[in-house]
């Protein structure tokens, strides 16, 4: 098959999992791509500027492969004569309709906000095929579907919700684990466990919970060290700032890098990752950590479940705050233990090596589909 991958965000996790589905790929896949700024514009105008890009290039799809960012409609209406034949897929690494908004944005509260939402709805509706990256995340997006269409003041056509429903399939995210998977045990240093944090310092990392949490553990004399990661904005939650300060005797590590190298060995470091976040589609950094023989101490709630064993997730998932404190000092308290533990098998469906096998498969039941 041939595959146009049309990526309007092409940036982060996009362009990791788009680079990657590229070369370990068997089909033949061209990727269309724009910068990954301006999110909004992105999925206003993004599509124009791809579908000229595809329009003017030599490639003839079988398939359009689309990430969640594109107006799908706006595309194939300006691409028409080249992709009449094409069979249509949208990738959802997350999306608009049930993604929580940040207290700072100013479209919701000038009721602008829908219209990301309709995007993504209007995308789906006209796709042949929905890949969500989570079963969680596939709920969410349907779930929320009946409310959204309750909205509008007539013609809700809520029969959408059934066609939506009946194309969605989980197609869960690639990732390149082998390199972590390497970074077992004996890479554990001695003395107090060390707690991670690998995620964007974003609000809806919820890093106040994270924070005030490690600072309860020093004022009980709990003794841990702290490794802390992640990309962060101009503007980011003032709570950074004060831990820095008041957890300074704990701290290895502090701020993003560069280095995958250097981003792998202070993996490798790390015990224990409390988790606090309110909104994963997925959990990228959490599968990276867990992948890296972290233990995971994970909300149950969001994606996380369906990355550690029924059996195990009474002891790694959590249900409040009180459970999450009362089960991160036993888990610091048995941190002998932790460090002999396999905990990277849990997401070894997710290494590329594992599951392009996978995509592969439903790329070509796409293509041969009358």
């Amino acid at each position: 098959m041939k595959i146009a991958l049309i990526e309007p965000f092409f940036g982060g996790s996009h362009k990791l999992w788009a680079l990657a589905l590229q070369q370990m790929s068997r089909h033949q896949m061209e990727l269309f791509t724009l910068p990954d700024r301006s999110w909004k514009w992105r999925m206003h105008g993004g599509a124009i500027s791809l579908a000229k890009a595809y329009v003017a290039s030599n490639f003839e799809a079988d398939i359009i492969l689309a990430s969640d960012m594109l107006d799908l409609n706006l595309f194939l209406s300006l691409a028409h004569k080249k992709v009449s034949t094409c069979k249509t897929a949208i990738y959802f690494h997350e999306n608009q309709l049930s993604y929580p908004w940040s207290p700072s944005d100013k479209d919701p509260h000038l009721q602008r906000d829908m219209h990301y939402a309709f995007i993504n709805v209007a995308s789906a509706l006209r796709a042949d095929i929905l890949y969500f990256n989570s079963q969680y995340h596939q709920d969410s997006f349907l779930g929320a579907l009946p409310s959204f269409l309750n909205a509008f003041p007539d013609f809700q056509e809520k029969w959408m919700v059934k066609n939506i429903q009946e194309k969605s399939i989980v197609l869960p995210l690639g990732m390149h684990l082998s390199e972590l998977f390497q970074q077992n045990a004996s890479n554990k240093k001695d003395g107090p466990a060390v707690l991670l944090w690998n995620h964007r310092w974003e609000y809806d990392k919820q890093p106040e919970t994270f924070f005030q949490v490690l600072f309860a553990l020093k004022e009980k004399k709990i003794p841990f060290q702290l490794i802390v990661l992640g990309e962060k904005n101009k503007k980011y939650p003032a709570i950074f700032d004060e831990a820095k300060v008041k957890l300074a005797n704990e701290i290895i590590h502090w701020g993003f890098v560069d280095s995958k190298v250097q981003y792998q060995a202070l993996l490798a470091q790390a015990d224990i990752l409390p988790v606090t976040a309110i909104q994963d589609f997925f959990g990228g950094s959490v599968v990276e950590a867990i992948a890296s023989n972290v233990c995971p101490l994970l909300p149950n709630r969001l994606a996380y479940p369906e990355h550690i064993p029924s059996s195990f997730q009474e002891t790694y998932l959590y249900n409040n705050t009180e459970d999450l404190v009362n089960q991160l000092q036993k888990l610091i308290f048995d941190v002998a233990n932790i460090r002999q533990q396999n905990f990277a098998q849990w997401v070894a469906k997710y290494n590329w090596k594992q599951c392009i096998q996978q995509y592969d498969d439903v790329f070509q039941e796409l293509g041969n589909h009358e």
